[in-house]
């Protein structure tokens, strides 16, 4: 019987479109319109029945259904499926917006250390770096530490060997870069140092320093005044007041330590100490004291991130807390 052929027919043509069945919205409508559409392939079978003899109609009637539930079947299949991805995964609308990674923060002490690069940097201070570990030279005696001096005992540095030390400050590559350079030089130096003390909410085994050399043959404290009142101003603010107080480093004579004053805790507080360059640095690194003159100074970039944010406690540098960090 024709039709019962053609029957036949659109059944293993479905199979075969449907193996493996579409993964795309787009291309499963395709395929119900092409057998269940209004125009389908089934529509059109239901439409021959009338070229069917009267006795043959009901077993013709019977095969279409069958086939109908069956093409019917597997595309309630594919709904089920995709219902219940949909409910585990949810359905993606794209055209919402991405979703936003977080991409880090920049630490505060980085933040701070930038910020005191640029300011100098813009005055005409080149940056220099250099070892973390030195030798007694470099670290001490060239900068004029004599060898009872109490910078020099276990309580204060980290001893290496009896010659070789953990720096204590960043002041050892000002030694070098005068053994390498001729004057005249003018750089900063940022670093990490190290003391061997112990560890509270003021203090920590390492922290990081910003050392500052500027050396030529009219070099004044007058000049030293003003680029630190500069420097002041542009980190801490226009109206910051600041004083200079006499006081004593063996690498620089004389010298003096620079305060500003805090109206939140009212009272003046301590940000970095300096000097002129004291003669027998210079016969260290063979440089005539008689011709060349300069200035050094130096601070604590954790001291100065804690007095600019409110910051109480040095130890919130080094523990990875995320609240802490995020407010940066």
């Amino acid at each position: 019987m024709k039709l019962k052929e053609s029957i036949e027919s659109v059944r293993n043509s479905f199979r075969t479109d449907s193996d493996p069945f579409p993964t795309d919205k787009q291309s499963v409508e395709s395929l119900r319109v092409k057998y269940l559409g209004r125009k389908g392939l089934v529509a059109g079978l239901f439409s021959s029945m009338k070229d069917a003899s009267p006795k043959d109609r009901p077993m013709v009637g019977k095969l279409l259904n069958e086939l109908k539930q069956e093409i019917n079947s597997v595309f309630n299949s594919y709904k089920k499926i995709t219902a219940s991805q949909q409910s585990q995964y949810g359905e993606s609308d794209y055209t919402l917006p991405g979703l936003k990674f977080p991409v880090g923060h920049i630490h505060p002490l980085q933040q701070t250390l930038e910020d005191i690069k640029s300011i100098f940097m813009n005055i005409g201070f080149s940056v220099a770096y250099g070892p973390e570990i030195d030798d007694d030279f470099h670290n001490f005696s060239a900068l004029n530490f004599p060898p009872d001096h109490p910078a020099r005992d276990m309580q204060d540095t980290f001893f290496i060997d009896p010659e070789t030390v953990l720096r204590t400050h960043t002041s050892n590559v000002q030694i070098h870069l005068m053994e390498e350079q001729d004057p005249p030089l003018r750089y900063i130096v940022p670093g990490r140092v190290y003391r061997n003390e112990a560890i509270s909410f003021k203090s920590y085994c390492l922290f990081h320093q910003v050392e500052g050399i500027y050396v030529d043959k009219h070099v004044s404290f007058a000049d030293q005044k003003g680029i630190l009142e500069y420097f002041v101003k542009r980190f801490f603010g226009p109206d910051t007041k600041m004083r200079f107080r006499p006081s004593f480093f063996p690498f620089t004579e004389p010298s003096a330590e620079v305060d500003i004053w805090s109206k939140k805790r009212g009272q003046w507080l301590e940000i970095l100490g300096c000097g002129m360059v004291d003669p027998e640095v210079f016969n260290s690194v063979n440089y005539d004291p008689d011709v060349w003159h300069g200035f050094a100074f130096g601070m604590g970039i954790e001291r100065i991130c804690m007095l600019k944010y409110g910051i109480d406690d040095i130890r919130l540098f080094y523990q990875g807390d995320m609240r802490f960090l995020e407010q940066f």
